[in-house]
């Protein structure tokens, strides 16, 4: 018996999620304006690991300013590495060239709980060549560092902890604008739950790949089997009569929960556009990670 949601045709399957390092870092600022700009520079370049030098993205709720250390307003950034001595470098890189920079921002820690933190801040407070000051902010042991415009705040050390990577939806529809109307509206309702990231330019991925490559010495390619362009070329086509666009949407988590809960949020608003045809997901048989993100688990929570 097919699954349906709104009369759309949910596959019975699992997106294959993997286990990924990650760090949450909480960006400050005199306003929201520059809050977001650092956080839009600090993870630009970083869509997916296959060629990013790490996966990142900004968190889709504000913070507001009761709930931050400097009484400021803020922003969440995740970031992702598949081993932690490259995620530390790349969020000193980021931490020093994109937010540092920034006027009016602070750095924090995101997930101060944690037990396992690196010295990121500890590396990036050398910039103050020896000027550089403690402190503690809300009992939170910082660096002040002297810049032009007067200071830069980051705390010492940040947490990093086993977080999942990979959770995705393939939204089909019998047109490109449907298909990008329902991807817009999948990823604006992922985008509400606090620890999720979506790190595709707008969450959205049109050229969803598959491990390796039939004809290149590639780590990946174009995944041929759900390209509409090439399914009478395509003998193991995954298009079904119809379909005419597709788009993947591709998202991180601080855990496998929230991941699902992401999915249950993607599948309910991309099933609410009409011309969405059938709604599935990229998984290569246990081949790439080995958590399994069931959508039928998911369309159980709607």
């Amino acid at each position: 018996m097919s699954i349906q949601v709104n009369g759309v045709e949910i596959e019975d399957t699992f997106a294959e999620a993997f286990p990924m390092f990650a760090g949450r870092i909480l960006i400050t600022a005199q306003n929201e304006k520059w809050a977001k700009i650092a956080a839009r520079t600090a993870t630009g370049f970083a869509s997916s690991i296959i060629m990013s030098p790490a996966e990142a993205a900004m968190e889709g709720p504000v913070i507001p300013p009761e709930k931050t250390p400097d009484g400021r307003p803020g922003v969440m950034v995740q970031m992702y590495h598949n081993a932690k001595p490259l995620l530390k470098g790349q969020m000193i890189s980021r931490m020093g060239q994109c937010i540092l920079t920034c006027p009016t921002t602070a750095a924090f820690d995101g997930l101060p709980s944690l037990k396992n933190k690196m010295k990121i801040g500890d590396a990036v407070r050398m910039f103050g060549d020896g000027f550089e000051k403690r402190d503690v902010i809300d009992g939170r042991k910082v660096w002040r560092l002297p810049v032009m415009e007067g200071e830069f705040v980051i705390e010492g050390r940040f947490g990093i902890k086993k977080a999942i990577a990979g959770g995705n939806l393939l939204i089909m529809a019998d047109n490109q604008s449907s298909a990008l109307e329902a991807a817009e509206k999948c990823v604006d309702s992922i985008q509400e739950l606090q620890a999720v990231v979506l790190t595709f330019p707008g969450g959205i991925c049109r050229s969803g790949s598959k491990l390796g490559s039939k004809k290149y010495k590639l780590p990946a390619s174009t995944n041929h089997p759900i390209c509409p362009q090439i399914r009478s070329e395509v003998p193991d086509t995954q298009i079904p009569e119809g379909v005419k666009s597709v788009y993947e949407v591709v998202f991180n988590a601080l855990d496998e929960d929230l991941l699902m809960k992401g999915t249950a949020k993607g599948i309910k608003a991309a099933a609410s556009v009409p011309g969405v045809k059938k709604i599935s997901a990229a998984n290569f048989g246990g081949t790439l990670g080995p958590v399994q993100i069931k959508l039928k688990d998911a369309v159980a929570l709607i």
